[in-house]
């Protein structure tokens, strides 16, 4: 059996219980990243604590900000192995969950993982947020975008605003060091809808690592032009 001591003793500094269902969901949940990690590469971070830290733990800081009790319809955007998205879909089952990802392999791992520990309201969907943000079906249909993928600030917030309803929340997970990526940004979420609402450090627990919430508060809704298509937010952001 995989340890998650590492989670459980974590999840006191961030003031969260977890269940005896909820501890078996996220033991299932490594044992299956561990197992597929030896036929396609979903991550780098294979050993047993540094899953428990930079995954899982990682991935439940954004409960600090209160965003994600209650009955929330949220996105993850580039979620790679599910992270952020499937940590708060387990650690609050009433989130209604799109897991987004642009590799398709990752997706088949993803609904495997989520038939395993038989959780409901959750998608897995393979596709691009440039392509996905202008459909009906997605488009300004979330209470709360989040992203831990790469992306520069000013680029994932063309990405990610699209999908988020007017009164909602797009919030990126960043390093420590993001004042000069703000700056860079600040035009680009306006043009967009957004207005930056704070920003707020969060220790991940058992480490000395330090992340920064991005929360952008969605004001009004985004032009029709964007996101635009061609790889244009990553070439020419805002």
């Amino acid at each position: 059996m995989n340890s998650i001591n590492t989670l459980l003793d974590g999840i006191v500094d961030l003031n969260i219980e977890l269940s005896q269902e909820q501890q078996n969901q996220f033991i299932k949940y490594k044992r299956l990243l561990k197992e597929w990690n030896e036929k396609i590469n979903i991550t780098a971070i294979t050993d047993d604590i540094e899953i428990d830290v930079k995954h899982f733990l990682d991935s439940l800081t954004p409960v600090v900000t209160k965003l994600f009790d209650g009955k929330k319809s949220i996105i993850d955007i580039g979620t790679g192995g599910g992270f952020p998205g499937l940590p708060l879909k387990i650690f609050n089952e009433e989130l209604k969950v799109t897991l987004l990802d642009s590799l398709n392999k990752r997706i088949i791992f993803l609904n495997e993982v989520i038939k395993d520990l038989g959780l409901k309201n959750i998608e897995a969907i393979h596709g691009r947020a440039e392509e996905l943000g202008r459909t009906e079906n997605y488009r300004e249909q979330y209470d709360i975008c989040i992203s831990r993928a790469v992306a520069s600030l000013n680029t994932l917030s063309e990405y990610c605003m699209p999908f988020v309803k007017v009164g909602g929340y797009f919030i990126s997970m960043k390093g420590e060091d993001v004042e000069e990526e703000l700056k860079e940004a600040e035009k680009g979420i306006k043009i967009l809808g957004g207005s930056i609402l704070k920003k707020e450090l969060v220790k991940i627990p058992k480490s000395d690592i330090v992340h920064s919430l991005i929360i952008i508060e969605k004001i009004k809704e985004t032009p029709t032009k964007y996101p635009r298509g061609g790889g244009k937010p990553k070439k020419t952001p805002l």
